[in-house]
């Protein structure tokens, strides 16, 4: 059972569902349970509640309905368009070591069908030089992979930049933007990339949807990895998931309209964490200061087991963005990849907060790692 007073910093993770997103879905798991792709009026009248949520998805990001894919969430996204190139002459794919596993590990699978991967190194704060992409890419390039926002260390890459790199070459780019979606004004058009995939549980929706935009000229390149009854235009049989769906517009609705109260408010919770936090001797910040969304913090507790501290706060969730099994620990691959040692990785805690996050609660986050640390290095 939850403790009393959970305080819950892992919004990176997930976040809780709105209670406004959960009445809106709730009578499509009950009444209005009909098929939306049946003919008769009741499957009708769900069509058009699904066809407004994929105008509501289309208009958070700057997208035309018709370029709106409804999936399982990002990593069914990631997975059918890198899989879904799969039969482009073309078979190079370029990426950056800090991405999420969704995209490392389908490269990995490329990798093992023929494709040639080019994995490219960032600078100690996170950020991707441009000017090492503009070297690696080549007219054989199929595909680029950089994702908006960093889901461990908060870090924003300037995908403007890359963009004009990438479409010089006539190359495809996909931008996870699982962390971005939600929290900061996204333009897929202005962004210039050709996919872009997203979650609806990372922005207080249910989890088990989400969705995928393809541009028009990059839809035509897809080939499904999912066959049935050719619903969604072929690109993704099966019955759709109304309840999420539903859910989903319904966050996208409610994030864009406060989008802007949610950033000063959680941004001001975020520093006044960070800065409580940075008075604990010899702490740092891992990755840009400049260049970040504005509800994550990662910080390094040099000398603190990162997983001894995360059991000691008990009702505190936090995350140390390590992959963890019953008998070993690994650093995390993001903070190696900034530069971090094997020490100081497993010494650092990623704190991700939400528009649900109190005062209070950073308060009391701020007293007890004080305390914690101070009996852990004792």
């Amino acid at each position: 059972m939850p403790h009393q007073n959970n305080i819950y910093l892992d919004n990176n993770a997930t976040t809780r569902i709105d209670d406004r997103v959960l009445d809106v879905m709730l009578p499509y798991l009950s009444d209005s349970y009909a098929n939306a792709s049946s003919s008769h009026l009741a499957g009708l009248t769900i069509q058009e509640a699904v066809e407004n949520a994929r105008w509501e998805t289309a208009n958070l990001i700057g997208a035309k309905e018709e370029e709106i894919i409804f999936t399982s969430g990002a990593t069914e996204s990631i997975n059918l368009v890198i899989k879904g190139l799969a039969n482009e002459s073309h078979k190079h794919i370029i990426t950056v070591t800090t991405e999420h596993k969704a995209v490392l590990e389908t490269c990995r699978y490329m990798e093992e069908t023929g494709f040639n991967l080019t994995y490219l190194p960032v600078a100690a704060d996170g950020i991707l030089d441009p000017e090492i992409l503009a070297e690696a890419i080549t007219d054989n390039t199929l595909l680029v992979i950089i994702m908006n926002v960093n889901n461990e260390t908060g870090v924003i890459q300037d995908l403007q930049a890359i963009s004009k790199i990438v479409q010089a070459k006539n190359a495809l780019l996909l931008c996870d933007s699982t962390q971005a979606v939600g929290k900061i004004p996204i333009n897929v058009k202005d962004l210039g990339v050709d996919f872009l995939p997203l979650s609806a549980h990372k922005f207080h929706g249910p989890k088990g949807v989400g969705a995928l935009y393809l541009s028009a000229k990059a839809k035509i390149k897809i080939t499904p990895q999912i066959h049935g009854g050719g619903q969604q235009r072929k690109l993704r049989s099966g019955t759709l998931n109304v309840p999420g769906i539903i859910g989903l517009g319904k966050s996208c609705e409610i994030a864009g309209r406060e989008m802007e109260a949610n950033t000063e408010k959680i941004s001001a919770l975020r520093n006044q964490l960070e800065e409580g936090l940075l008075k604990i001797e010899g702490s740092f910040v891992n990755g840009s200061l400049l260049n970040r969304i504005y509800n994550t913090t990662n910080i390094c507790f040099p000398g603190v087991n990162s997983e001894r501290l995360i059991m000691a706060l008990q009702n505190i969730s936090v995350s140390n963005g390590s992959s963890c099994s019953s008998v070993i620990s690994e650093p995390s691959h993001v903070l190696k990849a900034l530069g971090l040692s094997d020490e100081n990785a497993l010494s650092s805690i990623r704190f991700s907060l939400s528009k649900f996050t109190t005062v209070e609660e950073i308060e009391e986050t701020i007293s007890r790692i004080h305390s914690l640390i101070k009996e852990l290095k004792s």
